[in-house]
């Protein structure tokens, strides 16, 4: 009886949270209309004179200067809110199953950091939609290493995230290439022109961030050997440092491209994307 009831009460549980996986899902959409515009915008910079490569806040900051642009602002700040619940969810209830080995705590410790940093971002659309200051999202990673410097061991906390950053990042440029994303949607549901842009949305963004990311990562480790907060870096940052290489502005291009596939990959994600926290497989 008493194994019963528990199994009840636990089902019943689950039952009264699909307001959880819909806010998720929300979220998930709202996070695909930024890197969108992050990916536009890198566009503009790789093809013209007419932009300039910027991070979130960026993004966040043309997206105000739009017509409707606090509506969307705010629509973004609350979408994020969706996003970051569903990360620190992930990160603590684990309704991915990642376990508790090495490979699942350092992502489940990376969806704690990614709940940390969209904080910042929603933060900052929500500032910039009410007028009472800036979109700071963009600095968030030099925010973060500044005050993990100030901890006892802060450099090897500093030169930790980097690493778990890093390691994320070559997640998922190996999901990307491999198409293992694939195995987490509702495929069943998706019709062939669906299965179809996921897959290329997918492939081509997820390798495109996963390169960002990889970059965003080495930043906060070249943080930790110069002591030296200014050398964190965030996706403006990744992407100035790209511009500047040989064939940079080739580089760019390829990458704002990815971007932009990964934007519309995530908003697919929202509507499609298995998720076990609350009616299970939703």
């Amino acid at each position: 009886m008493d194994t019963i009831s528990k199994t009840e009460a636990k089902n019943k549980m689950k039952e009264a949270k699909p307001w959880v996986r819909r806010f998720g899902r929300f979220g998930d959409m709202t996070k695909g209309v930024v890197y969108g515009m992050i990916g536009v915008l890198a566009a503009l910079a790789a093809f013209g004179p007419r932009g300039d490569t910027t991070g979130a806040s960026g993004a966040l900051q043309s997206i105000s200067e739009m017509p409707f642009g606090e509506v969307v602002l705010w629509i973004i700040g609350i979408g994020l809110i969706g996003y970051i619940v569903w990360d620190f969810i992930k990160a603590i209830k684990d309704p991915e199953n990642e376990g508790t080995d090495a490979k699942g705590l350092i992502k489940r410790t990376g969806y704690f950091i990614s709940g940390i940093i969209y904080a910042n971002l929603a933060f900052g659309a929500i500032k910039l939609a009410s007028h009472t200051g800036n979109a700071s999202g963009g600095d968030s990673e030099k925010t973060i290493s500044a005050k993990l410097m100030e901890q006892p061991f802060g450099v090897w906390l500093v030169g930790i995230v980097g690493a778990i950053i890093i390691g994320y990042g070559l997640y998922e440029l190996l999901s990307g290439i491999k198409e293992k994303f694939m195995e987490k949607f509702k495929t069943y549901e998706m019709n062939d022109k669906e299965l179809k842009v996921s897959r290329i949305s997918g492939k081509i963004g997820l390798i495109a961030r996963g390169v960002v990311l990889s970059m965003v990562g080495f930043f906060f480790i070249e943080t930790a050997y110069t002591h030296d907060p200014n050398q964190s870096k965030g996706l403006g940052g990744a992407l100035d440092e790209m511009a500047s290489q040989p064939f940079g502005q080739f580089l760019l291009a390829m990458v704002a491209v990815g971007l932009i596939l990964y934007g519309i990959y995530q908003i697919i994600r929202g509507r499609y994307h298995h998720m076990n926290f609350g009616n299970k497989g939703k």
